[in-house]
């Protein structure tokens, strides 16, 4: 007989959960931003190298067609954008195959809006006050940090110039692992959660820019005024050593947009991943004019984990895997 049918949150936290997100309409809705939902089910997945996406296959009326489990409602709100829908957000639920942790669950919620006509930085103190606003306290100061000088400050290196050998055999002694064949990337990740992201978010509020280009995803780039190096334009939010949020000055090049799709296959095939199935709908309404804008993607669960004290976002969902 099956014993762990039981929810992984308790009735009490459920109950404040659901206050919580109250809180976060109420937000929105004295900003004038429309709640919108959108499909969990895509025709296109995501193509990033470091996720991985879910899919089913489903009768339509086109017949049996693999469809993929949304990793975020990204494509489909920039739909909605370039239809004309004005600032929008959603909480929606996503999936991400494999990831269950402390932090991480396979089926999770995300916190996405986006702002026609607001800058990077107007972004920003939007993210800020949203959390502010569901913690309900004030977590301390804000500290904007360069990506670069994180690097700088905790390991002594750049993470533009270091020679990729070397950053290979740092990487390998820091995390304990075989680095001889990886990317340039996957070191500074490893890096970047092993020695940075442990110490972010403990005085106040860390957001993080100038990321390398290499990992715009579907951000504009622009250039590093230091050295002229392009750099992605978004930013990582942190607080109490978790990554909450991640925000775009978002790229609405069609042309540019569709060859990062396939480089990103390009790149699965050569890491023996399988290849995923472009969004043509999104590349479609890019064509047609999306607005200028930034938009930002918060995981909902960990700041509901931070507000509410709790040590897992388990703690906080109904049923968390593997207890769905």
């Amino acid at each position: 007989m099956v014993t762990d049918w039981q929810p992984t949150a308790s009735l009490e936290t459920l109950r404040e959960r659901a206050c919580l997100l109250a809180e976060v309409r109420a937000f929105f809705a004295a900003r004038g931003v429309l709640e919108v939902e959108t499909p969990v089910l895509g025709h296109g997945g995501s193509t990033d190298l470091h996720l991985a996406s879910l899919s089913v296959e489903a009768t339509t009326p086109a017949g049996r067609e693999r469809l993929w489990l949304q990793t975020s409602p990204e494509f489909a709100m920039k739909r909605l954008l370039a239809a004309g829908s004005g600032p929008i957000f959603q909480l929606a639920r996503c999936f991400r195959d494999g990831e269950v942790g402390r932090r991480h669950n396979l089926e999770f919620t995300l916190l996405e809006w986006y702002r026609p006509e607001f800058s990077l930085d107007e972004l920003i103190e939007e993210a800020v006050a949203l959390v502010h606003r569901v913690l309900g306290r004030d977590p301390g100061p804000l500290r904007c940090r360069r990506y670069r000088e994180l690097f700088r400050e905790h390991l002594a290196i750049d993470p533009f110039s270091i020679e990729l050998a070397a950053l290979r055999l740092l990487a390998g002694q820091r995390g304990g692992l075989e680095m001889a064949e990886a990317s340039r990337d996957d070191c500074l990740d490893l890096l970047l959660s092993l020695a940075i992201e442990p110490c972010l978010g403990r005085e106040g509020i860390d957001v993080v820019v100038d990321y390398p280009a290499s990992q715009a995803a579907l951000a504009r780039r622009h250039r590093d005024p230091e050295d002229g190096v392009w750099v992605a334009s978004r930013f990582e939010l942190y607080l109490d050593g978790l990554e909450l949020a991640n925000g775009y000055d978002e790229l609405t090049d069609a042309e540019e947009q569709a060859a990062r799709f396939d480089e990103d296959n390009i790149a699965r095939r050569a890491a023996g991943l399988p290849e995923v199935e472009v969004d043509v709908r999104l590349l479609a309404a890019l064509a047609h004019g999306m607005p200028e804008g930034s938009g930002v993607a918060l995981g909902i669960d960990r700041l509901i984990q931070l507000a509410l004290g709790q040590e897992s976002v388990a703690e906080v969902m109904a049923f968390a895997t593997p207890r769905c």
